[in-house]
Formats: C-alpha cells, sequence, structure tokens
C-alpha cells in the first residue's frame, strides 16, 4: 500500500476506469502505520478507499509490490475495513 511514498522518483498518475488518479503519492498518511505496524488514521483510511482501485496497480510495481504483500499492509486495510485486492 503505502510504497516509499517520499521519493521524487514516481511515474506522473494514471487514470482508473472510475476516474480516480492512482497516485501513491496519496498514501502518504498510511506510511507510519505501514512501516511501524501502528493503527492507521482516519486519513489515512480515506486515502486507501480513494486508491483501492489502485491497489492492484500498486501490487504490480516491482517499488510497491513489498509494502503491499507485507503483513503491516494487510493489518492497515482489515483495520480500514478494505477488502486486501486479490489481482
Amino acid at each position: 500500500m503505502v510504497f516509499v511514498i517520499l521519493s521524487p522518483s514516481f511515474a506522473a498518475p494514471t487514470k482508473v476506469a472510475l476516474g480516480a488518479a492512482c497516485d501513491a503519492k496519496q498514501l502518504q498518511p498510511c506510511l507510519a502505520a505501514i512501516t511501524g505496524g501502528g493503527q492507521p488514521s482516519g486519513d489515512c483510511c480515506a486515502k486507501l478507499k480513494e486508491q483501492q482501485p489502485c491497489l492492484c496497480g500498486f501490487a504490480k510495481n516491482p517499488a510497491f509490490a513489498q509494502y503491499i504483500s507485507s503483513p503491516n499492509s494487510r493489518k492497515v486495510l482489515s483495520a480500514c475495513g478494505i477488502p486486501y485486492p486479490s489481482c
């Protein structure tokens, strides 16, 4: 989910079918919860819900895949009421 969000080397946001821009930088509020295992903030959950259609794309990106598949990522998704993506 959160994937080295602070890196300036991100590609430009892409569009998904519903018109939402896929932008991993939007998940920055989740960084602490995913890397540290803490509870996600309300802002984190809101951003995850916005970016939910993009999670499979993030999971297929080598820069982000390790974060999507991490145990903490699964915990954050669960705490936010978002199912783990089945890509």
